[in-house]
């Protein structure tokens, strides 16, 4: 009879666990010279009945792992190291996930990032190649391409494109800072989000070689001062949503996937027109559901807004919720849409909010749990 209560119980021990969710947090080691307590890359547990975070633990010690991305084939992990190397190239990490399911990672090896502060990794869809955006602080930001093997690790660059232009708000905008690079609807072209030069870049590329080449007739001014930073598409990809991080708000924009071009649509501020703080957006979340934006507030307002989306595919300003913490670079979903995630990176918590299902308005904070300087969160 114990035998059998011991089984049951470690039947019911494993379905529980088999029904959490399991991701990633990656973080700052440093800032501005200064260790902020955080070794790397922490993995955590999330119950997606609840939204509680649990089990938080290091998986890689590794520095300022500030943005991550798996292979299509779910074996590697890659993330950047955004160090502010400026007397050479910053590095991106390889790392294979633990193969009996755990959540440890093991370092498979590092190459340049060729360029300075790598912000932002995407794969192309053979598995083949890996982009890096590299903004670059104090320097020209720059886009690379970067051959992944078989066995998961990284080659030298095979290319490296200096994106050019400037926009109005000094120091900011006073050279090119990419910020985003990846694969628009459609399957055709690349796209570019460049901060500092107010543009969106388009390029076709060519996955027998690793070649990126300008479709110059796409490239796309946005309002000047925006300061984009980040695009997600809707899901039938026949608009994109740009954050304005200098302005912060949505840039709507309608995308010809067969063109490779976009058409603006409208501009809708995150913020109340009545607010006078200092203003800094940072993350855009499109909903499963594809009725709902969130953007994140940074600078005084540390808060998230959450937008309808109308049958017209722009987004109206619908509420604004404190993000529980100071400065939420980062913002995300849970795969099932139930729970908005806020990391918040100044004062050190993730923090988990209830997402209505109908409506897509955010609820009352429900959970939180420390992290030193968490900037990102990445699902298995």
């Amino acid at each position: 009879m114990r035998l059998l209560i011991s089984f049951l119980l470690l039947a019911i021990a494993s379905q529980l666990q088999a029904a959490e969710r399991l991701g990633w947090i990656g973080t700052y080691t440093t800032s501005n010279g200064n260790p902020t307590g955080s070794l790397g890359i922490y993995s955590f547990r999330f119950d997606p009945d609840t939204g509680v975070l649990s089990d938080i633990a290091v998986a890689a010690e590794t520095d300022n792992p500030s943005f991550m991305v798996r292979h299509p084939n779910g074996r590697f992990l890659y993330s950047v190291n955004e160090n502010g190397t400026q007397d050479g190239f910053d590095r991106i990490s390889a790392f294979e996930l633990d193969r009996d399911g755990g959540q440890k990672l093991r370092l498979l090896g590092t190459v340049s990032s060729a360029g300075i502060d790598p912000c932002y990794l995407s794969i192309d869809r053979s598995g083949r190649w890996l982009f890096v955006a590299n903004y670059a602080v104090k320097a020209s930001g720059s886009i690379a391409v970067i051959p992944i093997r078989r066995n998961g690790t990284l080659a030298e660059a095979v290319q490296v494109v200096h994106q050019q232009g400037t926009g109005p708000v000094m120091p900011r905008q006073q050279r090119p800072h990419s910020h985003q690079l990846v694969t628009a609807p459609g399957g055709k072209y690349l796209v570019s989000i460049d901060l500092g030069a107010d543009k969106i870049f388009v390029y076709r590329f060519d996955a027998r070689v690793g070649r990126l080449t300008e479709h110059q007739v796409g490239t796309f001014a946005v309002p000047p001062g925006s300061g984009p930073r980040h695009i997600v598409f809707s899901h039938d990809g026949h608009f994109a949503y740009v954050i304005a991080e200098l302005n912060p708000g949505v840039i709507t924009l309608r995308w010809d996937a067969r063109r490779g071009t976009f058409t603006q649509v409208a501009v809708t501020s995150s913020l109340p027109d009545e607010y006078k703080g200092r203003r800094s957006s940072a993350e855009i979340v499109l909903h499963p559901a594809g009725k709902s934006l969130y953007i994140s507030n940074r600078g005084d307002s540390n808060s998230v807004t959450h937008f309808n989306v109308g049958a017209d595919g722009i987004p109206v300003r619908n509420q604004l919720t404190p993000s529980g913490g100071k400065q939420p670079r980062f913002i995300d979903l849970d795969p099932a849409g139930k729970f908005l995630l806020a990391a918040n990176q100044a004062s050190g918590e993730l923090v988990v909010f209830p997402v209505d299902g109908d409506s897509g308005a955010v609820g009352a904070e429900i959970s939180r749990a420390k992290v030193s300087a968490p900037v990102f969160i990445l699902w298995k």
